[in-house]
Order: C-alpha cells, then sequence, then structure tokens
C-alpha cells in the first residue's frame, strides 16, 4: 500500500517538474531560447534536452529497457546534451523529451519500487540500486534543473513560477522597490561587517 502511495506521488511530482520545465520556453525567441544564459554556457533548451538524456539513461538503460530516443553510449558523454545545435529544431528537442516521458512512464508504472537496476557511471557501491532510488535521483535532477530554468527565464524576460496559472503580472515598480530594499539591508550588512 505505501509502495504504491510512494510510487504515484514522486511519479506525480515528476510529471509536474517536467511540464514546469518546458513551460520556460514558452513564448521565447529561437536566440533567447538557446543563448548562454550564465558563464558556463547554461541555457534553457539546452536544459531540457539534458535532462531528457538523464531521464532516458536512468529510467532505461538502468533498467535494461533501452530508450527509443538515440543516445550516445554514456561513456562517450562530451557535453553535447546541454545545449541545441544550429540544426536541432526546438519542436524536435521538446518532441524527443515528451517521447522520453512515454518510454520513463511506462518503466514506473511496470516496475515495482524495488526493483533492481545497475548504474554503470556510479561507483561501488552505488552501482546496484533500484526503480525507488532512480525515481527520487530524477525527480531530484528535474526539480533541480527546472529551478535553473526559472531563475534564467526571470533573467531573459522577468516570468516566473512553475506554472502559467501562479503567474501573475510584473508589477515593475514594486520589482525594483523590493530589489532596492534588499540591495539596502545587503549594503548595510556589508557596512557593518567593515
Amino acid at each position: 500500500m505505501i509502495d504504491e502511495f510512494a510510487k504515484n506521488n514522486l511519479h506525480g511530482r515528476l510529471r509536474r517538474d517536467r511540464k514546469a520545465l518546458l513551460w520556460k520556453l514558452d513564448g521565447l525567441s529561437e536566440y533567447d531560447a538557446r543563448r548562454p544564459l550564465t558563464v558556463t554556457g547554461t541555457n534553457l533548451l539546452g536544459l531540457v534536452k539534458h535532462v531528457a538524456s538523464v531521464e532516458a539513461r536512468y529510467f532505461g538503460e538502468v533498467f535494461d529497457r533501452p530508450s527509443p530516443e538515440p543516445l550516445p553510449r554514456w561513456q562517450d558523454h562530451e557535453g553535447s546534451d546541454l545545449w541545441a545545435a544550429a540544426d536541432e529544431a526546438r519542436d524536435q528537442i521538446i518532441e524527443s523529451y515528451r517521447r522520453t516521458w512515454e518510454h520513463s512512464d511506462a518503466t514506473i508504472d511496470e516496475l515495482a519500487l524495488d526493483a533492481p537496476g545497475v548504474v554503470p557511471w556510479w561507483p561501488e557501491p552505488y552501482a546496484h540500486t533500484n526503480l525507488f532510488a532512480i525515481l527520487v535521483h530524477v525527480l531530484g535532477e528535474t526539480n533541480r534543473h527546472a529551478g535553473h530554468a526559472d531563475i534564467l527565464r526571470e533573467g531573459v524576460d522577468g516570468r516566473t513560477g512553475m506554472r502559467p496559472e501562479h503567474e501573475t503580472q510584473i508589477d515593475q515598480d514594486a520589482r525594483t522597490a523590493y530589489c532596492a530594499k534588499i540591495e539596502q539591508a545587503a549594503r548595510s550588512a556589508a557596512s557593518v561587517q567593515a
């Protein structure tokens, strides 16, 4: 009973966070979806592509259920899943992610939480694991990257939130006043420390 509750709860949160990540691309130009937004090159479409490959590997290879999506061998990973090449269409990446969801969802639905899996890129003794641990791991990865996407999107055009229905109109005056208050607190704290 508790296993089914835990599985459904974790799976539901994974589905929620997948949608949140994709929503961060809504309304963006090709340039803004792809351009590096941090000094390390992190970008919104690249986050989607990366999370798709993470999910495909963990719910595919780990349980000997290879993903139908083309993936390089994990040993050959060179970072190309962190950004979109000019010839990769946004819709192509999004649809690949959605197909990955279907494959992952089938794995989650068909296996018990204690179903064994092997993560060859994890060191021993951690490589031997189970669906529960992988579900928690992938949920954490997806949530983490959805959070990155939220901050990046805020930097592009000020839009924030996890879902469209929770987004409110931006009150630029209130936002400016709020940031000024935080800036003043930071300056005051720094002067006390000096």
